[in-house]
């Protein structure tokens, strides 16, 4: 079996074959950028897919020294500049975000006002907008200097990181509403209490947002996380042992993914076994397991990027190799979630700093992996995709849950007016069609936690995991009532109720449809709330039920 390259330049297509083993992924180079001209160069940071189905990016150059390019990209590789960044735009962007609202949300390290970052969205026809320009150096009101884009959590608001200032100069972490509304949410206080330097966040289905800080050269770092109120809590910390080496790694770059079994992967960019960086695994407990320690340079090392999940588990990312410094040659690797890693590519060192890959792959709803190099091939960066024979899929935007009623985005392909949606198996009776690609659905009275699935003739697409449907509160009664009392609850997404307790205490129930459920006051409880919990989530009485 064999990894093949097939480089589309100018001159015709170029292959390059090398031996891996079995089975094999194919990586296809589909553009260089640099090449017709064009002055779009340096492509970095995280790649979006937007709702018409291309992939939206920014550059590092080719509009001045530092000043990148918005732009986007189909599949085929037909490029398109959308718009060139000024200095009080931004410079040393990380990449860009899909929001709810089809525009795309991202910051950048230098530039602004300030010269110390900014939080901007551009539409997809490439219209910015400066949302937030960070602080000066030294503020201690709010962050500067931001590593990644925002994320936007399933309440609809944005949430991200920067790496400095705060109130102890060890970064933040910040909201932005939709509406454009930016605050400080939390400012990091390093060891012992929490850590330093974050990256990005991603939000759980715990419904917390998690992160990694980096440690700079204060500590090896640390996993956290934070309510979307603000509370943060450290869940684990890398230590050194008693002969002062990290074998369970130290300095994570990049930020976590949270994999289909509920656990968190991420990378660290040094320590383990060769102090060359490892990939690890780590429990919502925060019982930290390292799945590889790189052993030397020969098939990468020192990975700086985040993982991604293909839909049958298996992990895939890049070993940067010295973070883009050329040192030796970078590589491209799968692994699966019980440790077991292979190398997929390696990128030839034909010239100094040559192929550096800048960028997470991104797993398109096309079921092939896309991502970006900083440097190679004829030009300076190409994008490229890797084949792993994955089927088409659909994906919700920005949201894992929802109540009914709730109006969701979804991203495809082959989408028609005679589409059919689906939740958990109950057809959603309000769509929007927006193109072939995108469409907007309705959460339905009757809506089941399952998969999503939208059918078009023959063609049946689903999500890669569950959408949850949570269940809401309206009612109960009577308000009042000693043991053995039936009492009427009533809201939405009752039909897969699991437990309802009063006080803490489990009561017997009867679901007699999806807006109502009945129980019985159980023995032992006191005056408390009522917990309906179905298999989407919890909901809680406002008021509480008072047992005389």
């Amino acid at each position: 079996m064999t990894t093949v390259l097939k480089a589309k330049l100018l001159t015709g297509i170029f292959l390059v074959a090398i031996a891996i083993a079995a089975p094999a992924q194919t990586v296809t180079t589909i553009y260089t950028f640099g090449s017709g001209g064009s002055s779009l160069t340096l492509p970095a940071g995280v790649m979006a897919q937007g709702q018409d189905g291309d992939f939206y990016g920014v550059t590092l150059s080719g509009n001045g020294c530092c000043q990148g390019i918005i732009y986007k990209i189909s599949s085929e590789g037909v490029l398109t500049s959308l718009y060139p960044m000024a200095q009080s735009d931004g410079s040393t962007c990380s990449g860009l975000t899909l929001g709810t609202d089809g525009n795309f949300y991202g910051t950048c390290q230098n530039g602004g006002a300030n010269s110390y970052g900014t939080l901007f969205k551009v539409t997809s026809a490439g219209v910015l907008t400066v949302l937030h320009n960070f602080a000066a150096q030294g503020s201690t009101s709010d962050g500067c200097i931001p590593y990644a884009p925002p994320i936007q959590a399933s309440n609809g608001d944005f949430y991200g990181t920067t790496a400095f200032c705060g109130a102890n100069n060890y970064g933040t972490v910040y909201k932005l509403t939709l509406a454009g509304a930016y605050s400080l949410l939390y400012s990091f206080q390093g060891p012992p209490n929490d850590t330093v330097l974050p990256f990005g966040l991603i939000e759980g289905t715990d419904g917390d947002l998690w992160g990694v800080g980096n440690g700079w050269i204060i500590s090896g770092g640390g996993v956290f996380k934070i309510t979307l109120a603000g509370k943060e809590s450290l869940v684990y910390t890398f230590e050194p042992n008693a002969d002062g080496e990290f074998v369970d790694g130290e300095n994570p770059n990049a930020n976590l993914i949270q994999g289909s079994n509920g656990d968190f992967y991420g990378t660290t960019y040094q320590g383990g076994t060769g102090n060359e960086g490892t990939i690890f695994e780590i429990t919502a407990a925060g019982e930290e397991t390292v799945l590889y320690s790189f052993p030397n340079q020969t098939d990468g090392a020192y990975p700086t990027l985040p993982l991604t999940q293909g839909p049958n588990g298996l992990l895939f990312g890049a070993a940067t190799d010295c973070a883009g410094g050329g040192c030796a040659q970078a590589g491209l690797f799968d692994i699966t979630t019980k440790g077991a890693y292979k190398t997929i590519y390696l990128y030839p060192l034909v010239c100094s700093n040559c192929g550096q890959p800048e960028a997470p792959l991104l797993l398109s709803t096309n079921g092939t992996l896309y991502s970006t190099t900083e440097q190679g091939g004829v030009g300076v960066g190409s994008f490229y995709s890797v084949d792993n024979g994955y089927s088409p899929f659909i994906s919700p935007v920005n949201t894992k849950s929802g109540a009914e009623g709730a109006r969701v985005g979804i991203l495809g392909q082959g989408f028609s007016s005679k589409s059919v949606v689906e939740f958990g198996g109950t057809k959603a009776t309000a769509t929007k069609l927006t193109g072939s690609t995108y469409m907007l659905a309705e959460v339905p009275t009757g809506a089941l936690t399952g998969d999503i699935t939208v059918t078009t003739g023959s063609t049946k697409l689903s999500t890669l995991g569950s959408y949850r449907i949570t269940p809401t509160y309206k009612s109960f009664t009577p308000p009042s009532g000693p043991v053995g009392t039936v009492v009427t609850f009533n809201g939405t997404g009752l039909t897969q109720t699991t437990k309802v307790t009063i006080d803490k205490i489990s009561a017997a129930f009867t679901v007699v449809s999806d807006s109502e459920i009945t129980l019985t006051v159980p023995a032992g409880a006191a005056t408390g709330k009522i917990v309906v919990t179905t298999k989407g989530g919890s909901v809680t009485s406002s008021t509480n039920f008072t047992v005389n």
